[in-house]
């Protein structure tokens, strides 16, 4: 079992940046590729970044590209999704979740576990 914490949220001017920080509690995530996805309210939850054990392949949701970036630091066993240029759309709850399948997933089931979520809110 994997206990995935979220942090980094909170309530950000349109334009403005996050980073979200996700760590495993009490082990390490080398072992997993790692998934951002997001909820916005009355919407389904949807695929945001994803990054590969190595840190060597990424993967992200096309409308997101050039503005998200996702990381991995090994030493402090966290992945990183820095988010850029944020728009009031982007805002929802933000959720880090962790796969042991190879490279970069993107689709929900492929994620075994998942955080309880951060909240990130962009006021116009």
């Amino acid at each position: 079992q994997v206990q995935l914490v979220e942090s980094g949220g909170g309530l950000v001017q349109a334009g403005g940046s996050l980073r979200l920080s996700c760590t495993a509690s009490g082990r390490t995530l080398s072992g997993y590729s790692i998934g951002w996805f997001r909820q916005a309210p009355g919407k389904e939850r949807e695929f945001v970044a994803a990054i590969s054990r190595s840190g060597g392949a990424t993967n992200y949701a096309n409308s997101l590209k050039g503005r998200f970036a996702i990381s991995r630091d090994s030493a402090k066993s966290t992945v990183y999704l820095q988010m850029n240029s944020l728009k009031p759309e982007d805002t929802a709850v933000y959720y880090c979740a962790a796969s042991l399948i190879f490279g970069a997933p993107v689709l929900r089931y492929e994620y075994k576990f998942w955080g309880q979520g951060t909240q990130v809110s962009v006021s116009s």
